[in-house]
């Protein structure tokens, strides 16, 4: 069962949605008959945002249950993302919409290949997850052994209102590398907001970041020869200021036409 894609524990998600909203206004090509789906869509906040942002667009919501939906006239169609296939016609959508459901998943890489089947050539596909490697997240690792957002989780029940439901902490790499696996050309990274409770860290800790990032680079290149022009871009992008103060990692892809 996945977790409604508006619940989080502590975080306000409209920052997210305005965000996610604003990108596709910006890579959608919104018209009269354009077709939208957003997975986990929870109550419908985003998909109202949408209506407002595009005009003329038809919007179409994909949850666990549909007992969660506020959005007058919006029907929901059910789904297990965890092992259902998407309920939908091949290259059915310009626009598909995924904010906060990746994490609740057992596996992100199927949903990625299901989203590249309906999404049409040319059209546009916006993920949103909790930035794992932003500094705060990486010193609680360091700390505790747990990324933030995601802790120990309780065995033999399921709880899917609360971070007890993010069962998969994903990085930006791995969801980009799902996403290009699957035939999506990348936009550069995006966030939400800024974590400016980290600034001071990062002013003291940069300069170590900066030194054995580099190192590591080299040795990953030369030595183990995992990185190349296929994810040099991505790899590089892990200790920029976005993914180190960033609090949500937002990911824009687009399928080739």
């Amino acid at each position: 069962m996945t977790a409604p894609a508006f619940v989080r524990q502590g975080l306000s998600i409209n920052p997210i949605l305005d965000k996610v909203t604003a990108l596709a206004r910006r890579h959608a090509k919104a018209s009269a008959g354009t077709k939208a789906l957003d997975i986990g869509a929870g109550a419908g906040r985003l998909i109202a945002r949408l209506k407002a942002a595009l005009p003329g667009v038809e919007t179409r919501a994909c949850d666990y249950l549909d007992s969660l939906m506020e959005e007058p006239g919006q029907a929901v169609d059910v789904a297990d993302l965890s092992k259902d296939p998407l309920p939908y016609a091949t290259e059915t959508f310009d626009l598909v919409t995924c904010t906060e459901v990746v994490e609740h998943l057992e596996n992100h890489c199927q949903l990625t290949r299901e989203i590249f089947r309906v999404t049409r050539p040319g059209g546009t596909v916006i993920f949103s997850t909790p930035n794992i490697l932003n500094l705060q997240s990486r010193l609680r690792f360091l700390w505790f052994g747990f990324w933030k957002l995601f802790g120990p989780l309780p065995v033999g029940r399921a709880e899917s209102f609360s971070t007890v439901g993010h069962i998969n902490p994903i990085s930006y790499f791995y969801l980009a590398h799902a996403l290009g696996e699957a035939g999506f050309t990348l936009e550069p990274l995006e966030i939400d907001k800024i974590q400016r409770s980290a600034v001071p860290r990062l002013i003291f800790l940069w300069p170590l970041i900066a030194f054995f990032g580099a190192l590591a680079m080299r040795r990953e290149t030369d030595h183990y020869e995992t990185v190349d022009d296929s994810n040099r871009a991505i790899v590089k992008s892990l200790n920029s200021l976005k993914m180190l103060l960033g609090r949500t990692i937002i990911v824009v892809a687009r399928k080739p036409s």
